[in-house]
């Protein structure tokens, strides 16, 4: 079942043993960061911590830290699973006429309708109203030892279009500079900062801190501007968002949100924000952004702040980013049928690097698909590094991918560079959120293409030897021995327990 809410989520991860609780004395700055990065970097679980220094609320992080907890959070057993009803929801033929056609066009039906949030008039997110607001009393944490001050790193920050009326939530980060003032970190290519522009000097905004979490990945979602974050969420996780009239400003809240907070935008107000340790796993430099000033503050009776650490990969962030691949997927496909696979491997950052497998048809065709994803929406286009290959390469095995990229490269040929908009975090480029993009065709050639010689065959076991060594693996005494060092092969601890295993075989 889809959770109503954030303290939902943590009792079944809680249940689930995905969730260790820290009750000894920690401190926001540094320490619950540090701790956090030990943790996800061991794939350990999310943790509460309870007793933080100064502050009556407990932390929770890593939430997202693992595909189960990933897959939880979207009601699901993994990530395949969303991606499989991410695909049923697009195929929108009409059911024939059984009754399992029809039961399963009536279930889609009813999908589609949970996209449209509930508005209610009472919820727990306004349990407790602060006479005056007061950031000092969150827990707002310092992850790196560089960053300009503490920031508020998953909220959910909430804009409308004063010509439409279509809502936008999305996670920008918040420098907190006082009890009222934040930073306001929306980036040039997002939507919030779109709404920004539209509305002038004063910019109507709430931000929830907690919610339920099919609706904090959805913020983090590089969504096309005509579905917003609530709708969105409802369709993944097949249940309403159920959403509340902020307090002071004309607009929703989610009912069950942790803390809220409402104000507006300065636009004419900027101030320095940063150096914040960033997911790139360098420091975003500081620069001049909006200050959000806060002029009301709600939460729930027991609230639990939600906080992620981003910084070098692998972070909590890359199970939301592998979510996001999966999901897009389909989308990806229902565009570019020839597509066959998707990976945004964690190392890339996700703005990085992109690996792509296509069904090749034409001389060119790898870079058709490089332009035709460079001018997709938030997520391709600001893609660093495209790399195409055949659809029998697994592109969910980099190194697999790597052989291929090295093997069939021809520089002149198959590498194209291409200016565009690159993200505000890219330092690599000379100017701020403009620069070169690189995609490479490592798809194999033939004439057509140009390449005029025979193009060798790769070396590939015939099926009839490897089903017959399959059937024998047990028998030839093969599957311990692939299953403690075939892990570790390439490094020297594997190649030690490989000749261990010899050894005690008796083999020379």
């Amino acid at each position: 079942m889809p959770f109503d809410s954030l303290a939902a989520f943590v009792r079944a991860l809680r249940k689930a043993g995905e969730l260790h609780v820290i009750g000894a004395p920690v401190d926001r700055r540094l320490e619950i960061s540090e701790i956090t990065e030990r943790v996800v970097k061991a794939g350990g679980p999310a943790l509460l911590f309870t007793n933080v220094r100064d502050s009556q609320f407990p932390v929770l992080t890593n939430q997202f830290g693992s595909e189960r907890r990933m897959a939880m959070a979207l009601d699901a057993t993994n990530l395949r699973e969303v991606e499989e009803r991410v695909r049923r929801l697009i195929d929108i033929s009409p059911p024939g006429d059984s009754l399992p056609e029809k039961f399963w066009g009536a279930f889609r039906l009813t999908r589609f309708a949970s996209a449209i949030p509930k508005t209610s008039r009472a919820g727990t997110a306004h349990d407790v109203v602060l006479a005056e607001p007061d950031l000092s009393v969150l827990p707002v944490l310092t992850t790196w030892p560089l960053d300009a001050g503490p920031f508020i790193t998953l909220p959910i920050v909430i804009t409308k279009d004063p010509r439409n009326g279509r809502l936008n939530a999305g996670v920008y980060r918040m420098q907190v500079y006082g009890k009222r003032e934040t930073a306001m970190h929306w980036q040039r290519h997002k939507h919030g900062r779109a709404h920004a522009d539209e509305w002038g000097d004063r910019v109507p905004v709430a931000v929830a801190i907690g919610a339920d979490p099919a609706l904090t990945y959805a913020a983090t979602a590089p969504l096309p501007p005509l579905l917003d974050e609530f709708s969105f969420a409802g369709l993944l996780r097949g249940k309403s968002v159920e959403l509340l009239p902020a307090k002071s400003v004309d607009l929703p809240v989610p009912a069950d949100a942790e803390f809220v907070l409402e104000g507006y935008v300065d636009n004419a107000d900027l101030r320095t924000e940063g150096p914040f340790g960033d997911h790139t796993g360098v420091y975003s430099l500081s620069d001049r952004y909006p200050t959000f000033h806060v002029t009301c503050m709600t939460h729930r009776r027991d609230p639990i702040y939600p906080a992620t650490v981003v910084g070098k990969p692998p972070m909590e962030d890359a199970w939301l980013g592998k979510a996001t691949e999966r999901i897009f997927l389909p989308l990806l496909q229902a565009m570019l049928p020839e597509v066959v696979d998707l990976n945004l491997p964690v190392e890339g950052g996700f703005h990085n690097l992109a690996l792509v497998s296509i069904r090749k048809r034409y001389p060119g065709h790898a870079k058709k698909v490089m332009n035709a994803l460079w001018g997709l929406g938030h997520m391709m286009m600001l893609t660093r590094v495209l790399i195409v290959v055949d659809a029998d390469v697994d592109v969910q095995a980099p190194r697999e991918v790597a052989w291929f990229v090295l093997n069939n490269l021809a520089p002149e040929r198959d590498v194209v560079t291409m200016p565009g908009p690159v993200d505000d975090l890219d330092h690599g480029s000379y100017s701020i959120a403009y620069g070169m993009k690189i995609g490479i065709d490592a798809t194999r050639k033939d004439a057509s293409e140009g390449y005029d010689r025979q193009w060798p065959p790769d070396m590939r076991m015939d099926e009839a030897t490897r089903a017959l060594v399959t059937q024998r693996w047990a028998a030839y005494g093969l599957d311990r021995l692939v299953r403690h060092v075939v892990p570790d092969a390439w490094s020297g601890q594997g190649m030690e327990a490989y000749q261990r295993l010899l050894q005690e075989r008796g083999t020379p």
